[in-house]
């Protein structure tokens, strides 16, 4: 089990580094604007609710796990990441600070936190 939940957490984490930074476009960082938002935050947390559904799915298969996770951990991580970006982006929440700004960097650190406490939340219901 232990190696399971290891392998899960380097998964995610690799997950959520190449759906937040390389292949988030520009198109998908007007998520921020105040009007336009809707479908550059779609696109991007579709990204995520696409390679969740991914590594669930193999962990799934190599587990003989239960599918109808599957579509429930896609579901959870989709509503929260378009939540806590959606928060974090707002042109009068977190995106009225400057990156120069601490609260620009603590905005940034709780966003980041929320989305590897939604990635704990999705390894144990899949190995549960």
């Amino acid at each position: 089990m232990t190696t399971e939940i290891i392998a899960l957490l380097v998964a995610f984490q690799i997950k959520h580094f190449l759906c937040d930074y390389p292949l988030q476009t520009q198109y998908m960082l007007r998520k921020g604007q105040r009007k336009g938002w809707v479908k550059p935050l779609i696109e991007h947390v579709s990204c995520h609710y696409v390679f969740t559904g991914f590594i669930a799915l193999i962990y799934t298969y190599i587990t003989s796990g239960t599918p109808s996770l599957i579509l429930l951990v896609m579901l959870l991580d989709f509503v929260v990441h378009f939540t806590v970006d959606r928060i974090k982006s707002h042109p009068d929440l977190g995106g009225k600070f400057e990156n120069t700004s601490p609260k620009f960097w603590w905005c940034l650190g709780a966003d980041q936190m929320c989305h590897h406490l939604t990635h704990y939340v999705i390894i144990w219901i899949l190995v549960s």
